[in-house]
């Protein structure tokens, strides 16, 4: 990905995905953006939480790593790009539903079955 492109995701982009996470986990999951540093290690963003006081869920306390499509990131910055992220950002607890069920996550528990889960090159629908 264009070098600029990566920088503009870096700031303007990834930082509200991070914070509309950790509103969905009000404050309890630390969400932390980590920025691109090449093609092989892309921006990112890292959700962390120890697991629920009260729930028993997985093993393995929330550590999960979110990439996206370089593709996918050119058209934030495309037409219709801003309400397309708008409706993504508004989309992501129904979105996090899907990826729970499908690898071993319990979000109310705050625990996974894995240490680490990558969701990776993922896209902007809703």
């Amino acid at each position: 990905m264009d070098a600029d492109l990566a920088r503009r995701f870096d700031i303007e982009f990834a930082p509200r995905i991070a914070q509309t996470l950790a509103q969905i986990f009000e404050g309890k999951a630390r969400a932390e953006v980590v920025p691109c540093g090449d093609a092989e290690h892309p921006t990112a963003i890292v959700l962390r939480s120890a697991p629920h006081e009260h729930i028993r869920g997985y093993q393995h306390p929330l550590n999960i790593r979110f990439t996206w499509d370089p593709d996918e990131i050119k058209t934030l910055v495309g037409p219709h790009g801003r309400a397309r992220f708008a409706h993504y950002l508004e989309a992501l607890p129904r979105k996090l539903s899907a990826w729970e069920a499908a690898r071993d996550i319990d979000f109310a528990s705050r625990s996974q079955a894995e240490p680490a889960i990558l969701l990776g090159n993922l896209d902007f629908e809703g």
